[in-house]
């Protein structure tokens, strides 16, 4: 007599590591709201719809489920009205005067608000690394995302790319008077 078994052998899962770069201020730093940033984001393209999900996917563990992110248009050729996070929708809006051209806000209905700078993906490595470090740092001062960005530029410049008209990710081309001071959910 011979033993069988039906069972398919255990199938081996990818491990993928997580797509977004970025650095958080240590967990002991005081808590959202109370500081200008709570770290940095370093996006490898220009692409919100492709690089929203990962940043929000890596960061509902740690800050609890996003709901809504909001963005400055200024450097985003296309924005999305919304993006598939985990299989549920997350509405992204943006804000052109109220909001700092160089941060990105992410709304969780857990923790509050979580501000992050945003080093643009052309930035070199030891720039971003730089940006990166002080957008995290757990003591000194706070500076804004405009103005570490700024000190970071050799020319006091903040970037030398804009993104244009801006352009839904479903809709035609927006010019850049109808965004100007609007706030769209």
């Amino acid at each position: 007599m011979s033993a069988t078994d039906d069972r398919s052998p255990p199938s081996a899962i990818p491990f993928t590591t997580p797509t977004a770069r970025l650095a958080l201020r240590p967990a002991s730093c005081p808590p959202a709201g109370h500081v200008e940033l709570d770290g940095a984001w370093w996006p490898r393209s220009r692409d919100l719809p492709q690089e929203l999900p990962p940043l929000a996917g890596v960061l509902e563990p740690l800050w609890g489920r996003i709901t809504r992110i909001a963005v400055n248009p200024r450097y985003w050729p296309i924005l999305p009205r919304r993006i598939f996070v985990n299989g549920r929708v997350v509405k992204v809006g943006w804000f052109t005067s109220e909001l700092d051209p160089h941060k990105i806000l992410l709304l969780s209905g857990t923790a509050g608000p979580w501000d992050l700078l945003v080093i643009p993906p052309e930035t070199a490595d030891p720039s971003a690394a730089r940006l990166l470090a002080a957008a995290s740092a757990g003591t000194g001062p706070h500076p804004t995302a405009s103005a570490l960005m700024a000190a970071e530029q050799p020319d006091g410049t903040p970037s030398s790319y804009e993104a244009g008209p801006l352009r839904r990710a479903d809709d035609a081309v927006l010019p850049a008077a109808a965004v100007s001071a609007a706030v769209a959910w």
